[in-house]
Formats: C-alpha cells, structure tokens, sequence
C-alpha cells in the first residue's frame, strides 16, 4: 500500500474516529482525525487526502454541509458513515457528490473493501485515456470532465457526469437501473434503483429538447442514449 494515500476520518466520537484510524494504519493508510465539521473543511484543504470517511451527525456542520463544501473544491471520493436508527437520505447524499456509504457498527473488514473499492474506481479516471464525445450541441470531455451543451459549459456533480458519459459511449443501448448502480456506483444500494431516476432526472433538466439525441426511458427496462432520432 502506497503510504502516501492519505484517508480523513471525520467522526465526532473521537473513540471511533481513532478505531477507524488503527484499521487503516494496519493496512498503511496515512489518516488524520477530525471531530467537527467546520474543522473537516479547514483539513480537507491543508490535508489534501486521497479519500474522505465522513460522518453524518457532526458538531458546527454536518456530514451534509461538509460533502457540499468539499465538492466546490474536489471530486476526491466521500464516504459516509451514518448510524444504525439514524436519519439518513442516501438519495441526498448521492446528489450532493458521495461515492458510497456504509451503516455503523461495521466490521473491519467491509470498511476496507469500501475504501479499496472506491479508491481503486477513482484510480482509474487518471489511467483513461482522452476520450471527447460529440452529438449535435452536445460535447463530453472524459479527460477533463467537463460537459459543453449549446457552446456553455455545464456544472455537473461527478455521478452525473459519469451516468451521461456511460450512457453516452453506450448510444442506443439499454441499461437496466441495476446495472447502471453497479457501473456507476461500483455496487448495490440493496435494491433502491431511486438513485438511478433521480440522477437521469436531474441530467434531463439540463437539456432542452433535442431532435437527434436523447436520454430515452425503455419502460420496464431502464434507460438509454438515444441518437440518430432525425437529422
């Protein structure tokens, strides 16, 4: 394990935050503990770490104000901790730009496959290579990450770009919801395909009415990248 893959830990209960620590010490992970949200911010950007573990309840700003924060700055991967019985809209928390989550109390073990999980898919967006894709009034940058519609740019939030990117290298390929979770969030939100619909929604209010392409919904199916409508 490269030591210089950095990890902050963000947890209230400091007894937590230095469990979760020791885990990934072991396995050589540099960490550093933070036990308010505030304070999670000013770190995230002295700290510059590889991958956030964030808690949801947290003192002066919570996990949500936090993942909102971080992503003006970075797409660095966010995961986030909730507790058993807690109020917890996974929804919401994806929208706002968090790769994972995970529910405590929670073994080791599943906690290091979450982080190895989601660092290893972030790895991969720097081994890509240049990759444009263009439709009529439409251009997506891999590389860049960027979206230009109609000669402006857009401002997507990271799930957003990679579900319109997928659908578009794929065009005119159907995806069910659980295989667009599986691509795009790397595994099962135990069967709530709301992720899917709400991230396809919040991408088609982007658009205005297109006569050669679309996001198309297959009924009973999932969705797809339509092109070669008209034109």
């Amino acid at each position: 394990m490269d030591q210089r893959t950095k990890v902050l830990v963000v947890d209230d209960d400091a007894h937590i935050a230095e469990l979760i620590s020791l885990y990934l010490n072991k396995e050589g992970y540099d960490t550093r503990e933070v036990y308010n949200g505030r304070k999670a911010v000013e770190e995230f950007g002295s700290y510059s770490p590889s991958l956030v573990l964030l808690d949801l309840m947290l003192p002066e700003m919570d996990g949500y104000d936090v993942c909102r924060e971080i992503r003006k700055m970075s797409s660095v991967p966010i995961i986030m901790l909730t507790a058993k019985g807690e109020t917890f809209d996974k929804v919401l928390g994806l929208e706002l730009g968090a790769d994972d989550y995970i529910v405590k109390p929670f073994e080791p073990k599943e906690l290091l496959a979450r982080v190895k999980a989601v660092l290893r898919r972030y790895d991969k967006k720097d081994i890509e290579p240049q990759k444009q894709i263009v439709f009529p009034n439409l251009s997506i940058n891999y590389t860049t990450h960027t979206v230009n519609y109609h000669g402006k740019e857009l401002d997507l939030p990271p799930k957003e770009f990679e579900l319109l990117y997928f659908l578009a290298i794929h065009p005119n390929q159907v995806f069910t919801r659980e295989k667009l979770l599986d691509k795009i969030w790397d595994y099962e939100y135990m069967g709530d395909t709301r992720t899917v619909d709400v991230h396809i929604k919040r991408l088609r209010e982007k658009f205005e009415y297109e006569d050669t392409w679309s996001i198309k919904t297959v009924w009973g199916v999932g969705y797809k990248f339509e092109t070669g409508l008209r034109g």
